[in-house]
């Protein structure tokens, strides 16, 4: 076999090679403390399962629209109205096989060599290999603990060029958990009216789980003028305890909507018609589910924060959304574990919590960012608990 030129330019995502190696060692007889899953430890809501049955029992297993059933598509309209004040028409809105489905074809339908596409540093460890993958050039750029680990006007203003085709703008951020304001998003918003050939990508799949700040804002909200060059991506995954469903969306001009749709038609056909139904009903039905999750959410965000900031050599922001810690582990590069190795990199550290603590985490060059390490905490609190006193032990027997 000699694989496309596309295959050899990316590699798998690293945080499903952790989770493969988590399954391994499980299987082996460890006991290991994962917090590498990138998914809500509930269960989907009851009313969105007896969606799913009734739709099957109801005979609708069959083919849907490419981009959706007009159900779907009618609730992703009144949910983008209801929270941002937004009107899409049936037309702007496509649904696929989860969020990443919705911004590879999205990617795919706009991209060419050399175009580039500029993804603020930490990214979703899928970004840059999208964009390769669609003969595109990442372009990188640095946003640092100092400023939140959020793009800056002046450096999204310093990554544009002739070339630029796209921004990346993934607020709340996997994996800082990092939001932008609305004073933050007319700055960025300001560059990019002077710039009309580049167009927005704004992945918001955690914007539903964010703590103390309100209501999130949206790009195209704030700036309506960037309304036609601009997709909006979610989906049904974070927010509703869904990532089996595989159901997400994007939102923006019809004829960005209409490519994708050409290519969904000769790739999948259409998204699975029981999830479809499923998350008509997630978006639809009571609320209440999202609220309680969140507050749990909040309270272990609140003492992970406090239980890692007690561990010498470690300290993070508390994030403004997801349910994500994003770690400084820079204090303990160039330490000796009790076996000899120096810690050289991130990746050292992440591989030394596991081999000697069973605990799994992901290391922050995987995100674009070297001198972390990135934790959910999409998981009990007792595993929390047990976790950050293993963390703790790690730490104190360095040397």
């Amino acid at each position: 076999m000699r694989p496309a030129a596309r295959v050899n330019r990316i590699k798998p995502s690293p945080s499903t090679a952790a989770a493969q190696r988590v399954r391994e060692l499980k299987a082996a007889g460890h006991t290991v403390l994962d917090l590498t899953v990138g998914e809500p430890d509930f269960d989907t809501p009851d009313h969105v399962k007896a969606a799913a049955v009734a739709a099957i029992e109801r005979g609708e297993t069959k083919y849907t629209p490419v981009n959706g059933t007009p159900e779907l598509r009618a609730a992703i309209a009144a949910r983008l109205a209801r929270r941002h004040g937004l009107r899409y028409s049936s037309d702007q809105i496509t649904v696929g096989g989860g969020g990443k489905q919705v911004i590879f074809l999205a990617l795919m339908a706009t991209v060419d060599s050399p175009d580039e596409v500029i993804i603020p540093s930490p990214y979703w460890v899928s970004y840059p290999d999208m964009v390769l993958a669609n003969d595109g050039v990442p372009v990188i750029v640095d946003c640092p603990e100092a400023d939140g680990f959020k793009l800056t006007p002046a450096r999204l203003e310093a990554a544009i060029s002739a070339d630029t085709r796209w921004l990346i703008l993934n607020t709340p951020s996997n994996p800082t958990g990092a939001a932008y304001t609305a004073e933050e998003l007319r700055g960025l918003a300001d560059v990019l009216l002077a710039h009309p050939q580049v167009w927005v990508l704004t992945d918001e799949i955690y914007d539903e789980i964010s703590y103390g700040h309100g209501q999130l804002p949206t790009l195209v909200a704030v700036e309506p003028r960037l309304a036609d060059r601009t997709l909006i991506t979610n989906g049904v995954s974070k927010t509703y305890a869904m990532t089996g469903w595989r159901i997400g969306y994007g939102a923006g001009p019809a004829e960005l909507i209409g490519a994708i749709n050409t290519l969904q038609s000769q790739i999948s056909s259409c998204p699975s018609s029981i999830s479809q139904a499923a998350a008509v009903a997630a978006l639809t039905g009571d609320q209440g589910f999202v609220r309680d999750c969140v507050a749990v959410y909040q309270g272990r965000r609140d003492k992970a924060v406090k239980l890692l900031g007690d561990i010498q050599g470690l300290s993070c922001l508390a994030p403004a959304g997801g349910f994500y810690l994003f770690v400084n582990c820079t204090s303990l590069l160039g330490r000796r574990t009790p076996a000899g190795q120096v810690l050289h990199t991130d990746e050292d550290v992440t591989r030394y919590l596991l081999d000697t603590q069973r605990v799994a985490v992901i290391h922050g060059a995987a995100y674009g960012a070297p001198g972390y390490f990135r934790i959910s905490f999409a998981t009990s609190g007792d595993v929390l608990d047990e976790s950050c006193q293993r963390i703790a032990r790690a730490c104190a027997d360095l040397s």
